[in-house]
Formats: C-alpha cells, structure tokens, sequence
C-alpha cells in the first residue's frame, strides 16, 4: 500500500487536457449485426450506443501524439515547453523501446525531451500523475506531458462475449505544473492485491509467453473472469474509498466531481448506487466511448474539464480498478 495524505498539499497545477479518438466509430448496433444478434441486444448487453475502434494498421503512438497535441492547441502552449513526457498506458506499442520513445517520434516535442512509461494497467494515469508531482516538486522537471493511449479493439477475443462487447480505443493527455501551491493532490492511495492477478490478463508480450517460453494466438488477447472480478473488487472498493476520503480529510459529499475508471456500466452504477455517488458528482463517458483500459481515466477528466467541472476550489476525485487487482485514486485540488 502506498498513500499520502493531506497533512500537506503536494502541489501540482492541471494547466491542459486534451483527447483524441480514431476516426471509426462503432455503432452497438452495427456490432448486433456482426455477430448475429438481435436488434439491441449489443447496447443492453455493454451498456454502449457506440464506441470508436482504430484500423488494423493505425498507429498507437500518433493517437498518443494528437492527444498530446489537442492539449497543447486547445491552451495555447509552446510544444517546445515540454520537458518530460510520461507514457501513462496498459499495453506498449512493443516490448524495447518504451512506448514513450515511440510517442516521442512523431510528437513534435524539443530534440532530447525525457520519456518513459509507467504501467499499472487501467489506473496508469492515477499513477503517473503521483510521479509527475513528486519530479515537480523536486525541481527535477517543470512542464511534463503525460498521455495515455491504448488500442483495446487489438486484444478483443471476439468469441468471449463478456468481455469483447465493452472496449473502444482512445488516447487523452493532462500537461501539469507545479503551479504556485494553491492546487495539488490532497491524497492519494494505491492497494494491490495479486490473489486477483489471473482474472484479467494479457498472458504474452513478456517473458512469461513467448516463442521459446511456448505461446499460442490466444495469449496475445484479452481474457477476463468478469463475474469473480467483479466479487472481488466490489468486496473491497467500500473500504478502500473510506481509507481514501480518510486521507483527503473530506468526506464524499465535499467531492464535487467524481472522475472513475470508465470499466463497464455495472461498475458505474455500483459507485451511484453502493457507494452513493451522485449522477451529478459522477463522469460518466461510457456510453460513448465504452472501456478504453488506461485511456479512460484521462479521457474522462479532460470531460470534466470542457464540461466545467474540474474548477479551482472545487475537489476532483479520480478512482479505478485495474489488473492487478489493484485499487488506485487521488484528491486533486484543481
């Protein structure tokens, strides 16, 4: 368990966000007709109208880099500016190099700008944003770049039903400052508990499977035990978000948004509804853009921020859960 609390606010400043989608949008009732199912029945089964998945050869990296450069656009902020980028995403362009490298290539930023990549799979973003501040902090760095992107529709097992109906790819990004100490993170915590490790993996892409380790097609998709998962993480997200409230020194109600891991819409209404989290406070994005793993934490908060609801004074909550299984969610003061 790591965790820090608001006996100090570590600064940080959110100063740009931006998103960017691949241009093919999924209709669940195109996906209906796919599979061979009844009208509806793919929006009732996934809880999406539509989600948005990128061509067979479409580039994980440029998604990242228009990301990264919608952000930039959108506040008016020098490319040349960025002395970091963090690549905050579940699955790598590959195994060496990093995938910040990869993002690094087409993005425009200075020759020589540092990258690398932090992996916690679908909280990624939750927790390149605690080492970004930390670097901050430090005087290590003073403008980072941090972008997620993942291409979930590449891993989808299209004969596990559970699972292939709910992903869309994306990719978002959050610049951050140290700003001048009046925003930052009130808390944050991170758990982890490995007995859940087994229910939500990708078996290849490292040395656990691969060609002289043995390997099949099947390892390089996406495999999900939804119903023991869903046991699991529902057996723990009550009180670990007591022992996160508990460290901000707030309380649910003072929370004004509530910025979740977009995992599926049963996840959704079991923060409305066991953790009475109010329709008003929650951001919820998943009807259009479906579970986009480490993207949509990020996509959800750049949401948050054209909407008007990630404002100065005002507590922002970002929660998930991620493969692991673990348990991951930070206090922003914005």
């Amino acid at each position: 368990m790591t965790t820090q609390s608001c006996s100090a606010l570590l600064p940080l400043k959110v100063i740009a966000t931006g998103a960017a989608l691949p241009p093919n949008r999924v209709e669940s009732s195109a996906l209906d007709r796919l599979l061979r199912k009844p009208a509806g029945y793919v929006e009732k089964r996934s809880g999406i109208i539509h989600r948005f998945h990128a061509a067979d050869d479409a580039s994980q990296a440029e998604l990242a880099a228009a990301a990264l450069q919608n952000a930039l656009t959108r506040c008016d902020i020098a490319a040349q500016s960025i002395d970091l980028l963090i690549s905050a995403s579940a699955i790598s362009v590959q195994a060496l190099p990093c995938t910040a490298a990869h993002i690094l290539k087409v993005a425009g930023l200075a020759p020589g700008t540092a990258g690398f990549d932090i992996n916690s799979s679908c909280v990624s973003f939750i927790s390149a944003l605690q080492v970004a501040a930390g670097l901050l902090n430090a005087g290590t760095y003073r403008r980072i770049a941090i972008v997620s992107a993942d291409l979930a529709s590449r891993g989808i097992d299209w004969e596990h039903e559970e699972s292939s109906l709910i992903f869309g790819d994306g990719a978002a990004c959050a610049i951050v400052e140290r700003g001048d100490g009046a925003s930052g993170i009130l808390a944050s915590l991170v758990e982890t508990y490995p007995e859940g490790s087994e229910l939500c993996e990708i078996r290849a892409g490292g040395t656990r499977r691969n060609p002289r380790a043995g390997m099949t097609g099947s390892d390089f998709l996406f495999h999900m035990q939804g119903k023991p998962l869903f046991r699991q993480a529902s057996a723990l997200i009550e009180g670990y978000l007591a022992r996160l409230l508990a460290a901000s020194g707030l309380t649910l109600a003072q929370i004004a948004t509530v910025v979740p891991h977009q995992a599926s819409h049963l996840s959704l209404e079991h923060m409305r509804k066991r953790l009475h989290v109010s329709s008003e406070a929650l951001v919820d994005i998943y009807r259009y853009h479906g579970n986009q793993v480490a993207a949509s934490i990020p996509t959800a908060l750049h949401a948050a921020v054209t909407d008007g609801r990630f404002n100065p004074g005002k507590p922002v909550m970002l929660i998930g859960t991620a493969a692991g299984l673990s348990l991951a969610g930070m206090v922003l003061l914005p």
